[in-house]
Parts: C-alpha cells; structure tokens; sequence
C-alpha cells in the first residue's frame, strides 16, 4: 500500500508499529525522498502533526483496534478524508442510521464529527490467508461545520458509551440512575428530556446523533 501511494500522491507518511517492517521500509524507499517512515503507534502519534493541513489519511488498521483508531483519528487535526479498510461488521455500524440494528455507540460518536461511506466490499478470499470475517473499505468525511464542539468529544463520548451499555432499558431509566452515581442535582435529566421532547420511555437506540448531543449538553448545562 505505502509503494501504491507513493506513485500517486506528493508526499506520503508512513506509520509503521513493527520495528523490523519500518526498518524494511526505509530501505525500500531510501531513494524517494517524498516518502517519510515513522516507526511509532499511531494512537500515540498526532496524524494532524506528521501529515500537515489538508492531509488525507489512509489505514489497514488491525480489526483488533479499529474503533480506537477511528476515534483517535478524529480527535487530532481532522483529515480532509480518510480512507479505512475495516471489518464489515465495523463498517455497518459506523453508518448506521438511528433505529436500526447496527446502531450503537460507534454510530453515534463518528456521525457528529463526519459523514461515513462504504467504499466497497472485500471477501475474505481476497486476503492469504482467509480470515473468518468479511470486510469493506469505508471512506470517512469530517463534517465542514462539525456539530461537537473542541473539547466535548471525550466526555460526549462517555455519555453516549454509558447509554448504549443499557440499551434495553428505558432513557428516563438509565439517566436517573447515571445521575444518581455523579449525584446530579434531582430531575435535571427528566427535565433535560422534556425540553427537548423526548419521551423519558424512549430507548437509547431510537435518539439520533444530533438528539445525543442536544441531551448531552442540556444536562450539563442544568448541572451548572
């Protein structure tokens, strides 16, 4: 992939984990000056920083961490796209619309910073060997006017995470419970849920990403 690139693009950076693969890489490219190897783990790199503005971002990333990578991604300098080949399943949840079964966490969380596609599919015949699971790349977009706001991303994501844990429960439910575990003041998250015109017998997978963020931000605003 990083050879592929570097035919068709300025400048291409490479992040490379394993010390004996980036050493390999180096000497593969060692005469094309456009092309920089960075031995370091992503998720402690800053993409933003090695790939400057206006960067795309492109990544085979390990199945085994690809929602860690996917968030990372999105909280350094946002990418101008960014390319990802990730497990199907993975894929169908980043898309998903609010409702359906693939919906969760993941959806909610990417779909307020960017716009996701799938690209195309890849059988597991494509790869040696076959692993047990389909794939498909996804294309993801930073939103021109991201909905979540410098700095929320952290806690927004804890709020959405701690929802979709008890998923099956009504929302009025698990917020008065949440509240009762940061000792909030009384009745804000019923409160913060009339406002906004959500029944407190809805359930976390029928609120739209927008609807999270709104919550989100009238309860911490009732707070204080």
């Amino acid at each position: 992939m990083t050879e592929i690139l570097a035919a068709r693009s300025g400048k291409v950076v490479a992040v490379e984990l394993d010390r004996a693969l980036s050493e390999l890489l180096r000497k593969k490219f060692e005469a094309m000056p456009d092309v920089t190897i960075v031995e370091a783990d992503f998720l402690k790199t800053d993409p933003g920083e090695l790939g400057g503005p206006g960067y795309l971002l492109v990544g085979n990333v390990p199945y085994y961490i690809t929602t860690p990578i996917l968030f990372h991604a999105l909280a350094c300098a946002l990418p101008r796209r960014a390319v990802f080949l990730v497990q199907r399943e993975v894929a169908a949840r980043a898309m998903a619309a609010a409702g359906s079964k693939a919906y969760g966490a993941l959806s909610v969380n990417l779909q307020v910073l960017a716009t996701v596609e799938r690209v195309f599919d890849i059988p597991a015949g494509a790869f040696q060997p076959p692993p047990k699971v389909e794939s498909s790349v996804i294309r993801v977009t930073p939103l021109s006017e991201p909905i979540l706001r410098e700095g929320e991303q952290p806690r927004f994501r804890s709020f959405v995470q701690s929802l979709f844990s008890q998923r099956r429960k009504q929302i009025g439910t698990i917020l008065r419970g949440l509240a009762a575990l940061k000792a909030a003041p009384p009745g804000v998250a019923l409160d913060a849920l009339k406002k906004l015109g959500i029944p407190a017998t809805e359930r976390p997978e029928r609120l739209s990403p927008t609807q999270f963020l709104a919550l989100f931000r009238e309860i911490r605003q009732g707070e204080g």
